[in-house]
């Protein structure tokens, strides 16, 4: 079974992958869309905050959102053309950072038995780590195929670990052996 450190060093790995597909285009690349029912890069960098703030809030520790306003925005439930505007590449990274501060924390006072059952949570937050890598992961391949095919920009290699593989074309966190 995979370890709670290890997996928040490959939740970063994901997370830098990610900044590695957006965080060199223009504001006007990342809130295109290609057409009215799809996403822009913008709503996805947000979305995988939003399901990583979701399942650590829902999983692991009642706390609230670090930014409700953009909870309707990123809520993949809601159909796109009830999103709403998306947020400023700031706040969306404020946002990603806030999140992922958050994942660290709660997973350290997991791993540090600074929470009631301590020794459950560790199988809670392992299993949820695996969910939020693959997520990560998951939209990664869409924001690298606009990225590539409609906004004609060249892809970062794969993520340097042996930990990670391509099924069905998304990376995935290897399965356990």
């Amino acid at each position: 079974m995979y370890e709670v450190e290890a997996l928040l060093r490959e939740y970063d790995r994901a997370r830098a992958y990610t900044d590695e597909l957006w965080k060199d285009l223009s504001p006007d690349e990342v809130v295109w869309r290609p057409h009215e029912n799809s996403s822009a890069i913008g709503w996805h960098l947000g979305h995988q905050a939003h399901v990583a703030h979701f399942m650590i809030r829902n999983l692991t520790a009642a706390e609230p959102s670090p930014d409700p306003a953009l909870d309707a925005i990123m809520d993949s439930a809601q159909p796109e053309q009830f999103r709403g505007a998306l947020p400023t590449i700031e706040r969306l990274t404020v946002f990603r950072d806030t999140v992922a501060e958050r994942v660290h924390a709660r997973l350290g006072d997991i791993v540090g038995g600074r929470v009631k059952a301590p020794d459950q949570l560790s199988v809670v937050g392992t299993h949820l780590l695996v969910a939020l890598i693959n997520h990560e992961y998951q939209h990664d391949q869409w924001i690298g195929e606009v990225r590539s095919e409609a906004l004609g920009h060249p892809l970062p290699p794969d993520p340097e670990t042996s930990q990670v593989t391509r099924l069905d074309g998304y990376l995935v966190l290897s399965p356990l052996a």
